[in-house]
């Protein structure tokens, strides 16, 4: 099936790299106008170019560019379709509760929480204007349990977003638009690889919990993007929608 998305302009933040590329790839080939915001700029105009979307440099923890972010995509194309909430960051700085120091907290904070806030206040207006719309924001696994590599504040920040999109969904679902969380489990993206880089071991503590033994592929979270942000998903508001590999479910993993 082809034209999953034809016609629709989708706002894609972090969409230079991991998940958010291969989206941006993957809404192309459906047939959306995608409009990329990432803060590499020489990343983001060449992605750009190549799915011939269009490319705003995005500080998405700025209000202001978040706002032209969106704006940009209303003048250049005439709607809002589509809100993929997805740029974050997980330093090595975030680890522990008891190492973690308060800029690191406050720094993931705002990428990762305080950008979803400023993207979906963005988005509702042009998608309550439409009378339709469809968000998705970037939550992750360690919303739903403890992590067994702690993050602190990562960890923290995507329960934030998830408690968030779920009243965003309740809230707006009778004004037709839909606010849905993506929640990956470890995805073999340059974040991942850069956590684990200088820590093999670290990685195999993690791959053990998840019952298919492997990390997530970026294209097939695109896959469960495409899926929210389609029209299949219609019935699907306020939802927590876990692509993780099993590890959510799991008490004890078969080795």
């Amino acid at each position: 099936m082809t034209g999953r998305l034809e016609g629709k302009v989708a706002v894609i933040t972090g969409g230079s790299s991991g998940i958010g590329l291969a989206t941006v790839e993957r809404f192309a080939q459906e047939g959306a106008k995608v409009v990329i915001g990432d803060v590499d700029k020489e990343r983001g105009a060449a992605v750009a170019e190549r799915v011939s979307g269009t490319f705003v440099a995005t500080d998405v923890t700025d209000k202001e560019q978040v706002d032209a972010l969106f704006r940009t995509a209303k003048e250049t194309y005439g709607s809002v379709d589509i809100a993929f909430n997805n740029a974050g960051i997980s330093p090595p700085e975030d680890d522990s509760i008891l190492d973690t120091d308060l800029d690191a907290w406050r720094r993931v904070q705002e990428v990762n929480l305080t950008s979803v806030y400023l993207c979906c206040k963005a988005a509702l207006p042009y998608m309550l204007e439409q009378g339709k719309g469809s968000i998705i924001n970037t939550a992750s696994f360690v919303a739903v349990l403890g992590a067994a590599t702690s993050q602190i504040s990562y960890s923290a920040s995507k329960g934030g977003v998830l408690s968030m999109t779920r009243e965003l969904g309740v809230q707006f679902a009778r004004q037709g638009v839909r606010v849905n969380a993506l929640c990956p489990g470890p995805v073999n993206t340059p974040l991942l690889q850069q956590l684990y880089a200088d820590d093999p071991e670290k990685a195999q503590r993690r791959l053990v919990h998840v019952p298919m033994g492997r990390f997530g592929e970026p294209e097939e979270m695109a896959n469960a993007v495409l899926f929210l942000a389609s029209d299949e998903s219609s019935f699907m508001t306020a939802s927590t929608f876990l692509v993780d590999g099993g590890i959510s479910g799991a008490y004890v993993t078969p080795l």
